[in-house]
Parts: C-alpha cells; structure tokens; sequence
C-alpha cells in the first residue's frame, strides 16, 4: 500500500485519538505502536485476564486486536470527514496464542469510498518476527461524518 496517498495529512493525530479515546480497547491494554499510509500496528503485553481458562489468549482478545488494528489501517486513508465503521470481519484463529505479548499488523488490501477491505496478522511476540497465530479480513464501512 505504499502507493496510496492519504487524503488527510493529519491522519496520525486521527489514529493517536482513535486509540486514545477508545475506551474497550484501552481496558483491552491495545497499544498503538505506528501507521503509515494503508496500515497500521498494534501491541498488547499479555496479563492473566487476557486468557481463557486454558491459559491461551481468549479469542475476543486476538478478534478485538485485529479489528480495531484494522480499523487504524483503513483510517489512515479517510478524509477529514470520513471514518469507518466494522461491518464484517472473518478471522482464523492458526495456533493457541502464548507468551508475553502480542503484535498485530493490519494493512488495507482494497481502499473504496464506500467499503475498505483490510487484513489484520496477529503474531505472538512483540514483532512480525513471533508465530502467526490469528489472520484476519475485515470490511469497513466507509462513514460520513455529520453536524
């Protein structure tokens, strides 16, 4: 996604404030670690309450961090009066997720200006160099802001 020029200089400042202000993810512990023109990465330092009770990480802990991941990514490319809304997403979840953190990394795979296709990789580590454990596709909605 190199290629794509955002339609909003600002759009890191809107990534900081989406993440800031988004108060699940923030209880989640989901950081934003950077974004760049059609992607996004995230981190979150796994505690106990991240795991289900067989001492994985629970699966709405891994969909939450590649949506909202996802989200970041499609954002980049909003202009200053679009953001998007999640109206599907599909994830496989490819191994039982361990250790002490994780990382997902999301990037759009189709900008529209009605729907954005992105995909989100959640690794197990604090990099893209830990195991993939989750692979995501998540369609975005393409929303206008009014008022």
């Amino acid at each position: 996604m190199s290629t794509v020029k955002p339609k909003n200089e600002a759009f890191r400042a809107v990534i900081e404030r989406g993440f800031a202000t988004a108060n699940f993810v923030m209880d989640v512990g989901i950081v934003l670690k950077g974004c760049g023109p059609g992607w996004c990465e995230t981190t979150l330092a796994l505690q106990p309450r991240h795991l289900q009770q067989d001492a994985v990480v629970h699966a709405g802990v891994l969909g939450t961090m590649a949506d909202h991941t996802a989200g970041g990514a499609g954002m980049t490319l909003m202009g200053a009066q679009e953001y998007v809304l999640t109206v599907e997403y599909k994830i496989n979840l490819l191994r039982p997720a361990t250790g002490s953190a994780l990382f997902c990394r999301a990037e759009v795979l189709k900008p529209g200006s009605a729907v954005t296709v992105c995909e989100s990789m959640v690794y197990a580590g604090s990099d893209a160099g830990g195991k993939l454990v989750a692979k995501a596709t998540v369609t975005l909605a393409v929303m206008k802001k009014t008022g």
